[in-house]
């Protein structure tokens, strides 16, 4: 019986289990989902300094932690109890300032809410369709673009933080703003028919 071609994958995802089932399932797919959106942005600016391995292996145990990354709930989390997260023993990132910007960031996903939709206002950065770049190697995939230096600048103008450049567009590339996958890549063909 002839053997199944390995698919070829964006070299990151490579050797990793964790994160081969997250490039195959996840990263990249348009995202349109308020509530998504807000996770992901979360799950991002926690990634700062850290690698996104650690967070994808976390995940679980932050959205538990904090009230499972749903905007109206995590913006009503006690500072009390935050406390109590940086002092217990729960598999999450102990970082105080990035705890604490996960709060004021659910507040300020509120208000924009409030004003105008937030799925449409975070999509305006791509034009609102995806971006589908068509890279050969990693060494062509930038760190930041002027649109995600824009996102970051406008998100910060709302009261966001942890939200620079280059989380931005690792946020962008996630949420399958713009299509990242090296077009060697099973995965470059079927996000870009998801655009």
């Amino acid at each position: 019986m002839p053997t199944q071609p390995e698919r070829v994958r964006c070299p990151w995802s490579e050797g990793d289990s964790l994160y081969r089932r997250y490039h195959d399932e996840e990263w990249g797919v348009p995202i349109y989902d308020g509530n998504q959106l807000f996770e992901l942005l979360i799950l991002e600016g926690m990634q700062a300094g850290l690698s996104w391995r650690t967070v994808l292996g976390k995940r679980g145990a932050i959205r538990k932690a904090l009230a499972g990354l749903v905007p109206e709930k995590l913006a009503e989390v006690g500072d009390g109890t935050i406390e109590g997260l940086l002092a217990g023993s729960g598999d999450i990132i102990r970082n105080r300032a990035k705890l604490f910007a996960a709060k004021a960031n659910a507040r300020a996903f509120l208000e924009l809410s409030r004003r105008e939709d937030p799925v449409t206002w975070l999509w305006q950065f791509v034009g609102g369709a995806p971006v589908i770049n068509a890279y050969e190697s990693m060494r062509e995939v930038p760190a930041s673009t002027p649109q995600s230096t824009e996102m970051s600048t406008q998100l910060k103008k709302l009261g966001f933080s942890f939200v620079g450049p280059t989380i931005c567009y690792a946020y962008m590339q996630s949420a399958g703003m713009v299509n990242d996958h090296l077009v060697s890549c099973f995965r470059h063909e079927a996000c870009r028919q998801l655009a």
